[in-house]
């Protein structure tokens, strides 16, 4: 079963975020990093490149023909086929229809109200479901 975190209060999602798949990525973890917006996941690309001078952190959009072999994939279609299947970082306000795919979800929810409200609705929604839940705030 998914186990799921909720990385809740966070001032800066995408600097959050690319933290976050910084992290992940030194523990070899592989992961898909979900949203439904394009231009979100642009500029979550070109904040992955310029992180810090010292990190590579490999990633690729999922129509990529290197998808299969890069451990960091975003994505904003969740219907499609993903190369793996360990973590998935959900940046969206909605539950991915392929959540219970992945061994791991981590939803990063920002401080806004309706950020928050529909990040409530789903914990609940995975509790009800009986999911495995953690839930840190962010400093």
């Amino acid at each position: 079963m998914t186990r799921i975190d909720f990385h809740s209060n966070v001032a800066d999602k995408l600097n959050y975020t690319c933290r976050l798949i910084r992290k992940a990525h030194a523990a070899n973890c592989k992961m898909v990093v979900f949203h439904h917006d394009q231009a979100y996941l642009q500029s979550l690309n070109e904040a992955l490149w310029t992180l810090t001078e010292a990190d590579f952190l490999p990633h690729v959009m999922l129509t990529d023909p290197l998808s299969s072999c890069t451990p960091i994939v975003l994505s904003h279609d969740e219907s499609a086929a993903c190369p793996h299947y360990e973590i998935l970082i959900n940046l969206t306000a909605r539950t991915p229809h392929n959540f219970t795919q992945f061994q791991r979800m981590i939803e990063v929810i920002s401080a806004d109200e309706a950020d928050k409200l529909a990040g409530r609705e789903r914990y609940r929604y995975y509790q009800q479901q009986g999911f495995s839940l953690t839930h840190s705030v962010a400093k």
